[in-house]
């Protein structure tokens, strides 16, 4: 028996348990481990797990983790969080912060407490009104990979009765995010890796959404690479002007900005809250 620290974060509602290497110099992760401890009943529970390391070259590493235990893509919300950890951790200060995820480069500040900037890379595969099936009809979609691949669809473009065109009375309160998320996240459009999809609201200037995140396989309070995707294709779609101000699931405020230069979307960010929840140890 083993016993390990780890800091259970939120960003924006998304939530993390992070292992820090100088508290936990053995640690060796599986999928196994990974999923047992994400589960909300008999483990710490969370959407997923970043190990967070020090690093000679730049301020920090992180490898994110997925609550089934896969990897690979970026998780913004959890990449807000490690910068927040360093900061508390006296690893950072609070100006351009240098670290990779998941072998990647990016960077980030610290705005003030609790207030945290995250900068992604340039977007790729942009893929815009294309239909999809799903839930009995055919749905207007689009498609961006912000460092995760995403569709995004809006609400008012769901029928609550298939073939019946005056029923799309979803708010976005009601909407059946678990259901036609996980029809669409699994479609053979998207095999093998599947797609996170998000479904928003547009109320004036902020864009209210809820998502369905691939790897956690359910909706989770705010999903930070779905909250940019959704900004870049309401800009597209519905000249939404930058700053976008995205409200998530979890009620917090989510801020997308960016710039357009010959059709390129340059200096993206993602600026939320992020804060600590409590800390503990786990005997494994």
């Amino acid at each position: 028996m083993r016993q390990y620290y780890f800091t259970k974060l939120s960003g924006a509602g998304n939530d993390f348990i992070l292992f820090d290497s100088k508290l936990n110099p053995d640690l060796d992760v599986n999928p196994l481990f990974i999923s047992k401890i994400c589960d909300r009943r008999n483990g710490i529970g969370a959407d997923g797990v970043i190990l967070f390391n020090d690093s000679h070259d730049l301020d920090f590493t992180m490898k994110y983790f997925n609550a089934d235990g896969s990897t690979g893509s970026l998780c913004a919300n959890g990449a807000r969080c490690s910068l927040h950890y360093a900061y508390k951790t006296n690893r950072i200060g609070n100006n351009n912060v240098l670290f990779l995820s998941n072998g990647i480069q990016y960077h980030g500040k610290v705005l003030k407490e609790e207030l945290i900037q995250f900068f992604l890379n340039e977007p790729e595969n942009l893929k815009t009104n294309f239909k999809i099936k799903a839930a009995g009809q055919l749905i207007a979609a689009s498609f961006i990979n912000t460092g995760s691949p995403h569709v995004v669809i809006k609400i008012s473009d769901v029928l609550k009765v298939p073939n019946q065109i005056h029923s799309n009375t979803f708010s976005i309160d009601d909407f059946p995010v678990y259901e036609i998320g996980k029809e669409i996240r699994y479609s053979k459009d998207f095999a093998p890796q599947g797609t996170n999809v998000n479904f928003i609201e547009l109320s004036g200037d902020v864009i209210k959404i809820r998502s369905y995140e691939r790897g956690v396989e359910n909706e989770t309070l705010a999903c930070g690479t779905g909250s940019v995707a959704s900004a870049i294709i309401s800009f597209i779609q519905d000249k939404m002007q930058p700053p976008v101000k995205l409200i998530a699931k979890s009620g917090d405020e989510l801020i997308v900005d960016f710039k357009v230069e010959d059709n390129r979307f340059m200096n993206l960010s993602l600026t939320g809250p992020a804060k600590i929840i409590f800390k503990g140890e786990i005997t494994i």
